[in-house]
């Protein structure tokens, strides 16, 4: 991979999944199927890949495991196919991380790419009126932080390669996909076009226009650049717990912009 996660971790395509090194623990990754996210796709009949990225939750080095269950953190690890769906490129459907019981909130997730190219896409609501919109351009080593309760979808910004990041989240998570489904999906559907992507706005919101920018540093939440954030969890414990108390750093979510 192009950027090193900090614990040994590879994906590989045939099974579609993840190899995990010595002293890593992880399970068999599943698989999400194009038949398991049509209904969000601008063309629910389109063509693609049939497994469109598979996901391992929960992995991490072992002597790491027992604090991280206590602290109610998860470490995900997913990879996406090359290719596109229609035109469309690959990518996930979009969904809000649900009211957590642990914390009573949904919570935060922060991805880091690993490899390939990936565009974190948002929107602050999943009403009529999507608020503010944006597409984070993202490569090996960068980071993203989704806030709480804003509708998210990941796309594979490279349609000729796969793509592999991960993400911190709550271990108690949930995702709920009824408002971006009752849409036919996300306010912007990204397309291919010339090798590049492109963005069209989608019907069923009152869409007020989209920010398309690379990431930014987050300084506030004490995240480093170029560290992996698995390392930098190990080097203080605490560091990722406004992911799983997202309600004691209300102050930082307040204005949030990703």
């Amino acid at each position: 991979m192009e950027f090193y996660p900090g614990f040994d971790i590879s994906p590989q395509q045939e099974p579609f999944g993840f190899c995990y090194g010595k002293g890593v623990f992880g399970p068999e990754a599943e698989i999400r199927r194009l038949d398991d996210i049509r209904a969000s796709l601008e063309d629910p009949g389109c063509a693609g890949p049939e497994a469109v990225y598979s996901i391992s939750m929960d992995v991490g080095m072992e002597e790491d495991r027992e604090e991280i269950e206590k602290r109610n953190l998860l470490y995900g690890a997913v990879t996406y196919a090359a290719g596109t769906l229609g035109r469309e490129p690959v990518r996930s459907q979009g969904h809000i991380h649900a009211v957590s019981i642990s914390c009573g909130s949904s919570t935060p997730e922060v991805y880091e790419i690993w490899d390939g190219r990936a565009i974190i896409y948002m929107q602050e609501s999943g009403e009529d009126d999507p608020g503010a919109c944006y597409a984070i351009y993202a490569g090996p080593g960068d980071v993203v932080i989704v806030p709480p309760y804003w509708v998210h979808a990941t796309v594979n910004g490279g349609a000729n390669r796969p793509m592999t990041f991960g993400a911190w989240c709550v271990r108690d998570y949930g995702f709920e996909y009824g408002q971006v489904r009752a849409h036919g999906g996300i306010a912007y559907f990204p397309y291919v076009e010339d090798g590049g992507i492109c963005w069209r706005e989608n019907p069923a919101y009152r869409c007020h226009g989209l920010t398309e920018r690379g990431p930014r540093e987050y300084t506030e939440f004490g995240i480093r650049r170029g560290v992996p954030v698995y390392a930098q969890f190990r080097e203080q414990r605490d560091r990722f717990d406004f992911v799983t108390r997202p309600q004691d750093y209300q102050h930082l979510w307040e204005g949030f912009r990703p």
